[in-house]
């Protein structure tokens, strides 16, 4: 029979920080124990090929107490990680934080006095962020194009550092989308949401395992998960394109009368069809994304494996 529930429960998923680990274990526990309240961490090893797994087996047996691991048998990726932390924990409170210790440790009090005051999700905006230029410019455009075409309201989706209350944890884990963004995903259940700024720091050691092409594939889940407006905008962009044609083929049917034969204009017609052209790539690809979400979903196959979960266990009266 498993221990009795604790208040907090700290979800962080892991993959290829053995670097960091030490640094994070040795931040991370002080400032859960200043808080006074009961806790758990549950750390999600995804798939690591270094000796995350290892450190992470060394730190239960040193805090079996307050320490719940979770193996994966391969990598699935970090919001897969997420959803499993969810699944394995018992908090009241949900707090999810990433394991590079860009977000203090010493900031999860801020975040659980926000859950505890009422609010069932809380989000969390970065200021002076430590990461590199290119990602701060990427990240901006990403807000702005997921604020236009989906109604999640989040200023810094790229910020993993977040609260939920355990109704909306429950509300997260009753679903079984393959391809989903946890953090709007969580947001479109709840009923009050707020957000607070940070702090953010550099990354504690190692490399970031974000590239930009993994980031514009998760804000294709992030778009094409939780809005269809990417297809209307197409549609309405595929309808205008027509009208102009339509338009620019009348202009040159009467200058053909009035002017005569030409031969100047190729290269601009060249230019018009391959405009046209990268218009239609487009849209046979953002077409792509949604059928592939589609056939992800028809296959019904599991969104993570657990190989081991690590967990003290009181024996039974």
């Amino acid at each position: 029979m498993a221990s009795a529930a604790p208040e907090l429960s700290v979800v962080i998923p892991v993959y290829n920080e053995e670097e960091v680990l030490p640094a994070l274990f040795a931040r991370l526990y002080p400032a859960l124990d200043a808080l006074g309240r009961g806790y758990e961490i549950v750390f999600v090893n995804d798939g690591s090929r270094d000796r995350s797994a290892a450190l992470l087996s060394a730190q239960f047996e040193l805090r079996p107490d307050v320490t719940r691991v979770v193996l994966f048998s391969s990598n699935f990726g970090q919001h897969r990680a997420i959803l499993a932390g969810f699944d394995h924990s018992r908090g009241r409170y949900v707090i999810t934080l990433d394991a590079d210790l860009q977000n203090p440790p010493e900031e999860i009090g801020r975040v659980l006095a926000e859950l505890a005051a009422g609010y069932d999700y809380v989000g969390t905006i970065r200021i002076e962020r430590q990461d590199l230029a290119w990602r701060r410019y990427a990240s901006r455009l990403m807000n702005a194009v997921r604020e236009r075409t989906t109604r999640v309201k989040i200023s810094d989706q790229g910020s993993m550092f977040r609260g939920y209350a355990r109704s909306v944890v429950d509300a997260v884990n009753l679903c079984s989308e393959y391809n989903t963004f946890v953090p709007a995903l969580a947001y479109t259940f709840s009923m009050r949401p707020t957000e607070i700024r940070v702090a953010h720091e550099e990354r504690g050691a190692g490399k970031s395992k974000y590239s930009l092409l993994s980031l514009v594939r998760l804000n294709f889940d992030l778009m094409t998960g939780f809005s269809t407006a990417p297809m209307r905008w197409f549609s309405v962009t595929g309808i205008a394109i027509a009208l102009l044609s339509v338009v620019f083929v009348l202009y040159l049917l009467v200058r053909r009368f009035v002017v005569g034969p030409e031969a100047e204009g190729v290269f601009t017609l060249f230019a018009i069809a391959f405009f046209l052209l990268g218009v239609a790539l487009f849209g046979v690809g953002l077409l792509g994304e949604y059928v592939g979400r589609i056939y992800d979903e028809v296959r019904q196959r599991p969104r993570y494996i657990v190989g081991t979960v690590l967990e003290r266990r009181e024996e039974p009266e």
